[in-house]
Order: C-alpha cells, then structure tokens, then sequence
C-alpha cells in the first residue's frame, strides 16, 4: 500500500528532477521492500524507524557541526514523515493509556510492560513509543 505510493511518487520526483527527494523515496523504497521480503515490520513501522534514524543523525550531524549534513537528514525525515498516519492528540493518547491502565488492572510502575503493549496496539502506529511510555509512567506513578 505505502510502497506503491512511494514508487509513484518517486517517479513523479524524477521526472521533476527533484534530486533530495528521489534519494530520500529510493531509501525508504529499499527499506520498505525489504521488510516486505524478510515478512518483518509493518510499513508504518519501517517508516517511523527510518524517521528516527533521521532524526538522530540529523542531532549527530549538528552536535559535530556539520548543519549541512543535519539539514538533508531533516529533510528526509519530512518527507518520510509525509506518508505516516497522523499523530494521536496529548488527550485522545491519554485516554487510550488510561484505558489500558483500567483494563489491565495495573497499579504500580512495574505494571508498565502490559500497559505498554495494550496502548501501543490501540494506538495503531500513530503515537511514538516515547510519548506512551511518558504517559503510561505519569499515571502509574500518580
């Protein structure tokens, strides 16, 4: 589904001689027909950790000074960016994390593995795990 999108619109970036793009679309291409023949991650997951390791070596670049460099991972994180689902808002994520504390019965911090599991299946790929671990840890703690 997301690697036919990518496919058509890598060849609408070559043909528009957009040279970043291309490179950025031929690698998430690659990645994705990959994980396709391995029958590994999903296509939403391979998208969200190429976008991660864009944007950490995009911090990489920056922290040894080479902004250029920085700015075409940042780039390429955008335009991987582009074809994932929308981010889950702070309060409709809340409510999924509060949710799956109700149902799993959890009560304390060492709890967090279920919850965990249960709210990054509702979330559907469309919440980073940073951000439902921050949450799932804020109301177990409280």
């Amino acid at each position: 589904m997301i690697a036919d999108r990518v496919k058509s619109d890598l060849t609408t970036a070559m043909k528009a001689g957009e040279k970043d793009r291309v490179g950025a679309l031929r690698l998430v291409l690659s990645e994705l027909q990959k994980a396709a023949k391995e029958g590994g991650d999903d296509e939403v997951t391979v998208l969200r950790r190429e976008r991660k390791r864009r944007l950490e070596a995009a911090t990489a670049f920056r922290d040894g000074g080479r902004e250029e460099l920085a700015d075409q991972e940042e780039r390429e994180a955008a335009v991987i960016q582009g074809y994932l689902p929308a981010e889950l808002s702070d309060d409709d994520l809340r409510a999924i994390v509060q949710q799956a504390v109700t149902e799993t019965g959890a009560a304390s911090p060492k709890d967090m593995g279920g919850v965990m599991k249960l709210a990054m299946d509702r979330a559907q790929g469309r919440a980073d795990g940073k951000r439902v671990s921050a949450i799932a840890r804020e109301l177990l703690a409280g």
